[in-house]
Order: structure tokens, then sequence, then C-alpha cells
């Protein structure tokens, strides 16, 4: 006889998903308690790489447009920013032993330390509301704002052949952090203004003229939070710097500059974006309940890539741990590690899918939803759609 609705969660066994979630919470305590503080040289060991690449690639930008330093250049970046802010803003430091002030999430990259933290496209209070809130504790439904599938039904909807389809999709994936999460996150920070302050949030919409048009009052905040100073800072003033070499210098620098954007886009979309969408994913119609359904979810919709050793886990931005990272947010890298064979396992005692595959392969699966080829797994439909606008207040605490 097949299982009643309150013997399953999501279509699993509701006894072995109550039992992982138990294992599961055994587990993290343990990881916690074992803190050395080797957790934060470990970080700081990291983030020297980065700042190395980066050094590297200026360094030798002047030279000539050449692969090399954009390469340097983009690594330098997504270090900076999936490995360093990720985690930090993430609060995965604030409890580690002696841990100085600029590597908690309340110090870093707040106020004018955005500036020498982690200075980018992407504004610190949207990132925080958008991916730290929303993302994370949303994941996979509709009011996640991250969820690929449903941001790309306007491809759908433009009935453009399927060539055409995977044009976009390269395009979106070489500009995305300016294109798509500068505007997003900072809409979902506009939204929570206007919650508290009473008032009827915007419709979060990147293709909305007014979010782009400087004239007005949204466009206008975009420019001057997001996209104007990074652009300033990074194709002006930087290029500006070398013009003591002259003209070949400056250009060459302008020339680098921007490959490494388009790369460090590149890079970040395969690490990133390809973490919650493929046919062997599931996305969700109803908001979880419990800390049992939150992490199968959190399993369910997340897949991990090729895990161990600090060079690949480095050039993966450590998001090839996306499934303990999700179930904890406000973990180490270090501890993501220690935690995933522990983790894999407890899902295989329990039969629960655990998903791990190579970057590429995920690649190839994100492709396919965006272009509309496949689509993603899906528990028992709901007839009415959740909001895009989620009360924030309702999301499980980490």
């Amino acid at each position: 006889m097949a299982e009643s609705k309150s013997e399953t969660i999501c279509g699993f066994p509701r006894k072995n998903v109550e039992a992982l979630a138990k294992d599961l919470s055994a587990i993290a305590k343990e990881t916690r308690a074992a803190r050395t503080g080797e957790e934060l040289t470990h970080l700081k060991k990291i983030e020297r790489w980065g700042r190395a690449c980066s050094a590297l690639g200026y360094g030798t930008a002047w030279i000539a447009p050449n692969p090399i330093s954009p390469a340097l250049i983009a690594l330098g970046k997504n270090t900076r920013w999936a490995i360093v802010a990720h985690h930090i803003n993430h609060g995965g430091f604030d409890k580690v032993s002696n841990v100085p002030d600029r590597y908690t999430s309340a110090v870093f990259a707040q106020g004018w330390r955005r500036y020498i933290d982690w200075f980018d496209w992407i504004s610190p209070e949207g990132w925080n509301v958008e991916h730290n809130q929303l993302h994370h504790y949303r994941l996979g439904e509709v009011a996640d704002p991250d969820l690929v599938e449903e941001n790309m039904y306007w491809l759908e909807e433009m009935k453009l052949s399927r060539p055409l389809r995977y044009l976009s999709s390269f395009i979106i994936a070489t500009t995305w952090k300016w294109s798509y999460y500068a505007p997003t996150t900072l809409m979902e920070a506009r939204a929570v203004r206007a919650k508290k302050a009473g008032q009827e949030p915007d419709p979060r919409s990147i293709l909305r003229k007014d979010v782009w048009d400087p004239r007005g009052e949204r466009g206008a905040e975009l420019w001057k939070t997001c996209l104007g100073p990074y652009a300033a800072w990074h194709f002006v003033a930087i290029p500006a710097m070398f013009s003591p070499l002259g003209t070949w210098a400056t250009a060459s620098v302008a020339a680098n500059s921007m490959m490494g954007e388009i790369l460090a886009n590149a890079h970040a979309f395969a690490i990133i974006g390809t973490n919650h969408c493929g046919e062997d994913l599931y996305r969700f119609d109803t908001q979880s309940k419990g800390r049992a359904e939150f992490y199968l979810r959190q399993i369910l919709g997340s897949t991990n890539y090729r895990t161990g050793g600090d060079l690949n886990d480095w050039l993966h931005g450590w998001l090839n741990y996306q499934i303990e990272h999700h179930l904890w947010p406000d973990m180490t890298p270090l501890e993501y590690r220690k935690l995933q064979p522990k983790v894999k396992a407890a899902c295989e005692k329990y039969g629960i899918p655990y998903v791990q595959e190579g970057v590429w392969k995920r690649v190839r699966k994100t492709l396919n939803i965006m272009t509309g080829k496949t689509e993603m797994l899906r528990t028992a439909r709901t007839t009415a759609v959740p909001p895009s606008a989620p009360d924030l207040a309702s999301a499980p605490a980490a």
C-alpha cells in the first residue's frame, strides 16, 4: 500500500527524513565542538592565494593584452567573493576563537569597509537579503531569487530558436554579476526597506526599464551604489595608474581588466549558477515546515562537485560543498570539507539522493534548464503559486 501523505516528507519516508535530520544535527554539533582556530588560518592562506593572483594579474597586465593576466585577475576576484566574502558574511567565522573583527559578519564589508574588504558589483546590504536570507531559506521556491528555471521564463516566451537560446545563455553567463546580481540584490534590499516603512515593495523584475534608467530613483541607486563605482575603479582608475608607462600600457591594462571581468563572470557562473539547477534536482511549490524538511530540501535542491584538496576546492570557490553549505550556512570552508563524507554517508544510509558530479556536467544540465530543453523535478504541486515577496520573519533560524 502506498504511504499516506502524513507518512512522507516531499515524497520520502518521514521516519527516514526525521532520522536523517537527527543524525545531521549530531554531525554539526560534533563539528562545531571540534573547532581549533585552524579554520581562520586556513582562510587567510586561501585569501593570500587570491591576493597573489590579483597582484600578478595586474602586475603583468600592462605588457600587452594576453590570456594569463585576465585569468589571474578573474581568479582573484572570485576568491574574494565566493570564498572570503561569502563565508564571512554568512557568519562562518563569527564564533571561531580569537577571530579579528574584520573577519566577522558585523564588520566585514560594512559601510566604508566595503571598498577595502569586498569592492564588487554587488551591494553587501542587498547580498545579505537576496542571498543570505531569501536564497538560503526559500531554496527552490518561487520566492528564491536565484531559481534559474523561474528566472528564465522570458526566454521561453520569446520563442527563440534553440541556438539563439544557447547564445543568450552564454551572454548571461559572461555578464551576470552586473546584469543580474547587482540589480537583483539591490531590489531585494529595497523591498525590505519598503516593508519596514509600511510601503508596497516594487515588482521584482530586472527587465523593467526603471531599474536601469539612471534618471529615476531606482536606476539612480543602481548606478550610484553598484555599477558606477565598480566600473569607474576597475576600468578607468586602475588603468590610469599605469599611464606613466605610456598609452600602450594603459590600454593593455584596460583590455585585460575587461577580459578579466568576462572570465570572472563565466567562472562564477560555472561554480555558482549551476549549484541548484538540473533535471535531477528539485524545486518546490510550498514553503518548508520544520527542520527535518528544511534539511531534506537543501539536499534535494543542491549539488556538489568534485571535492577534496585545497587547490581543487579553491578553483571551485569552495562551492563544491554546496549541500553542506546549505545545511549549515554559518560554517567555515575547512569544516565543509570535514563534513562532506559524513553527510554523504548519512544520505546513503537513509536512501536520500545526494547529487555530486563534475562542474562541466552541471554546466550542461543548467544550460538545458535555461534553454527549456529539460525541467527540474518537483514535489507535490499546489494550485496556488507562492508570492515572490515572502515574509523574511518566517524564515527558519540558521
